[in-house]
């Protein structure tokens, strides 16, 4: 019987908590066959008249984008020598307009069909969340047949 890789998505920003729960993976799986990780980036695309010209535009995203390519690649040297080979680690960085980061993260878990979503906490305070809601917590309650690791 072939059995299929059990597929975890991380998703990563710039924060301490996205790190530690890329650590945590690599801590915790790394090395042990039948996981496959990817490691989502979601840059929001800004909308068009936060800047002056077009040109400003293109320039955000580009520094924006080389930015998060660095540090997913960083990341995924980590888990690599963590023991995950590098055919079982992928990275994937979106840009795009999202109605919340969160959203754009569960609707990419429902297309990698990934049976683990992995997500830092980002730290804010009770106000803040109220206020703005928090990604994590919206992942907690809204994906659907996986589990949901949420590292601070």
């Amino acid at each position: 019987m072939d059995l299929k890789d059990r597929h975890i998505l991380i998703a990563v920003d710039e924060s301490e908590n996205a790190k530690r729960a890329v650590l945590y993976v690599a801590d915790v799986i790394g090395g042990f066959p039948g996981f496959r990780v990817t490691l989502l980036n979601i840059i929001p695309e800004p909308p068009e008249d936060y800047f002056k010209t077009p040109e400003e535009r293109l320039t955000w995203i580009e520094e924006h984008r080389h930015k998060a390519e660095k540090m997913l690649e960083n990341y995924r040297q980590i888990l690599i020598q963590s023991g995950f080979s590098e055919d079982k680690t992928s990275v994937k960085l979106i840009i795009k307009d999202c109605p919340s980061v969160a959203e754009c993260i569960l609707d990419e878990l429902n297309k990698l069909k990934a049976c683990t979503a992995v997500v830092g906490r980002r730290g804010i305070s009770k106000k803040e969340e109220f206020l703005f809601g928090s990604t994590s917590s919206k992942i907690i309650h809204d994906a659907k047949n996986c589990s949901v690791w949420v590292i601070e």
